[in-house]
């Protein structure tokens, strides 16, 4: 009895036939990329403030924050661009501005006074816990930093895959994690999360946790290339995918029971990290059975027959 699983995600011998729905799985893949990227054009992303640039001030109200009384006092001291916005507590309260026109650091750390005055008069006991502020240069910057490091990653994702297995496994891999990340991009615009810093670690975070999702299913295919030499290529696939299905359940859904918490308790700061999180895992598990491995076996199968042999 030592050493069986408690729990079987998956019974011994599934035999699912997973390329029989691989048209259906292409088609509502693109179908969701193509929607993503014109919600990416319009709307458009939410830019955060290392993006956007601007002033953030988060301060902690004695009891539960009046917005309404709050937005009137900010607006007396001619302060009327501001976005308040609750996180955490009922008492926390995170007030977003714009650069300043004259965005030079006298002119915005100036503002930031104002501010912190401004909020510690609405009433006995508020406390700024903290006021940050980034320019437009350096938000331009960051954003243009960020998708490099995106395209960075893809690039090694794609030289990793190639290297280690052959140009169809790398070329099905990126075509995959592109379109896994252009419906994390919908999802973006969609739940009006603000795209910064955080978020660009947690779309890598993501492409790393598909990665490795996929290389486990390729490895088994490889095997199976050697074993099975005479087994249709849509069968063989199959069957990697049901021998490989017990270990990605389970490997997904304990990072999703990890990261829900955060998601759900986090505050401001996590909880969108995690949400993209729990999204990324939803869509690289299902991208690894319903989109690489099609495009695997769309691929020149004698190829890549030939080359398992060698």
């Amino acid at each position: 009895m030592l050493g069986r699983p408690l729990l079987h995600l998956v019974p011994h011998g599934t035999k699912i036939h997973f390329m029989r729905g691989r048209f259906a799985g292409l088609i509502t893949s693109a179908v969701l990329s193509i929607a993503s990227i014109i919600l990416f054009f319009h709307p458009g992303l939410t830019l955060g403030l290392d993006f956007r640039g601007g002033i953030v001030v988060e301060a902690q109200t004695p009891e539960s924050v009046d917005f309404g009384k709050l937005r009137q006092i900010l607006s007396q001291a001619h302060i009327s661009t501001a976005g308040l916005q609750q996180f955490g507590e009922k008492n926390n309260v995170l007030i977003r501005l714009d650069a300043p026109k004259e965005n030079n650091d006298d002119t915005t750390q100036a503002l930031i006074n104002k501010v912190r005055s401004t909020v510690i008069n609405y009433e006995t006991g508020t406390k700024i816990v903290r006021a940050d502020a980034v320019g437009a240069s350096v938000s331009s910057e960051l954003f243009r930093n960020g998708l490099l490091a995106l395209g960075i990653s893809l690039f090694m994702i794609m030289i990793y895959i190639w290297f280690r297995f052959e140009w169809e496994f790398a070329l099905s891999a990126i075509i995959t994690l592109l379109l896994d990340l252009t419906k994390t991009v919908g999802f973006l615009v969609i739940t009006h999360f603000e795209f910064d810093l955080v978020m660009v670690a947690a779309i890598l975070t993501i492409l790393g946790y598909s990665t490795n999702d996929k290389v486990v299913v390729y490895d088994r295919v490889r095997e199976n290339l050697r074993k099975h030499h005479s087994m249709p290529f849509q069968e063989l696939i199959d069957l990697s995918i049901n021998e490989t299905l017990s270990r990605t359940l389970a490997t997904s859904l304990t990072v999703f029971l990890a990261a829900l918490p955060l998601a759900l308790f986090g505050g401001t700061s996590l909880s969108g990290f995690a949400w993209i999180m729990l999204f990324g895992i939803i869509v690289g598990t299902s991208s690894s059975i319903f989109i690489a491995a099609p495009l695997l076996l769309f691929m020149e199968e004698g190829n890549i027959r030939r080359k398992a042999k060698k």
